[in-house]
């Protein structure tokens, strides 16, 4: 009862995500604060612009990288076991976020969750051999490889729905104007669609969508990879590691192709997107790793509140807040925006 309790709860808190998303979209929502700089040669600052794209990033993974604490330590696997496969993953996939959409979309100022997605995909089962290696048989008996894997696929499909709020914020991964869509899509989205505001929002200075209304990729993403994480993580807390990779993997998957067919902005040449090849290879990828590395009867049967216990230590928190706050800064430090800043005294309050 405790696990569909939690499950319960996660849903709960990502259904009302999906109801105030639709706030995002305003201009309001794009710049939470700019920092001066340094003095223009007018007198005012020069400011750099801190996002709600970087906020809602940081929270994602926050959310992921707790969650992933709270299942693997549901199998006895200490934090520091998880911070000895998490951060050389993150370390190595994390970069990889800017190079793969410098390399598809020519953009070096741009960030793609899939690319350090694919990459994690990759890495994941080797680094938890590598771990299970280098801390021994009696330390990292409990780190497996799909049981890890089925843990990280459904953190990352549950952090990057939590992370569309971030797309919402900034105006990218946008769908494309309803009046260029056929006419069935057009009646499904006649009354469910977005209209983003703000000149500064990449729909617009991209695509120049800005005041139309355009299918609402960003919230279906949220709706589709928040029930299949929901799902995936209920059926992990009770043991059904296999199953729960596999859903996850081929829900979240497949999601990626269809709505890449959707989006507006540039996706790379070639009648399939790059994004597209990776979530099938990364399907196949993942249930192969499944098959070479199946649930050994090491495997622990899951305790929620074994795992919970997990984050109940100063040294979990300090490291989940720096996490925080390096995401805040690599994401959120806008580098295709700038502020001018002008400072004054409010003279009828002295």
């Amino acid at each position: 009862m405790d696990k569909l309790i939690f499950t319960a709860g996660l849903g709960a808190l990502f259904a009302a995500l999906l109801w105030w998303s639709r706030r995002l979209p305003g201009e309001r929502w794009q710049i939470a604060a700019a920092i001066p700089v340094g003095r223009a040669e007018n007198g005012r600052w020069r400011g750099v612009n801190l996002t709600f794209y970087g906020m809602f990033t940081a929270n994602a993974v926050l959310l992921a990288s707790a969650l992933m604490l709270i299942m693997l330590g549901s199998l006895g696997v200490s934090p520091f076991e998880v911070m000895v496969v998490m951060l050389p993953l993150l370390s190595l996939s994390a970069p990889a976020a800017r190079l793969v959409a410098r390399w598809v979309e020519y953009k070096p100022a741009t960030l793609t969750v899939a690319g350090a997605g694919f990459a994690a995909l990759v890495l994941a089962p080797w680094l938890t051999l590598l771990a299970r290696a280098c801390l021994g048989r009696g330390v990292g008996e409990h780190l497996q490889v799909t049981p890890v894997l089925a843990a990280l696929v459904i953190c990352y499909t549950l952090g990057e729905g939590l992370g569309r709020l971030a797309c919402l914020s900034f105006g990218c991964c946008y769908g494309r104007a309803l009046v260029a869509c056929p006419d069935w899509v057009q009646k499904v989205f006649k009354h469910w669609h977005l209209v983003f505001s703000g000149e500064t929002k990449k729909i617009s200075y991209e695509s120049g969508l800005n005041g139309l209304a355009v299918v609402p990729v960003q919230m279906l993403t949220l709706m589709v990879n928040g029930a299949a994480g929901l799902v995936s993580l209920y059926l992990f807390l009770n043991g059904a590691f296999t199953p729960a990779l596999w859903l996850c993997l081929i829900v979240s998957g497949l999601w990626r192709a269809v709505s890449e067919t959707l989006r507006a902005d540039y996706r790379g040449g070639g009648s399939l997107s790059a994004y597209q090849i990776m979530a099938m290879v990364g399907i196949a990828y993942g249930m192969v790793m499944s098959l070479v590395f199946p649930v050994g009867p090491a495997a622990a049967s899951p305790s929620l509140a074994l795992g919970l216990d997990t984050l109940w230590s100063p040294t979990v928190v300090l490291c989940l807040q720096g996490l925080w706050t390096a995401t805040l800064i690599y994401s959120g430090a806008s580098k295709v925006t700038a502020a001018t800043i002008e400072f004054h005294v409010v003279r009828e309050r002295i």
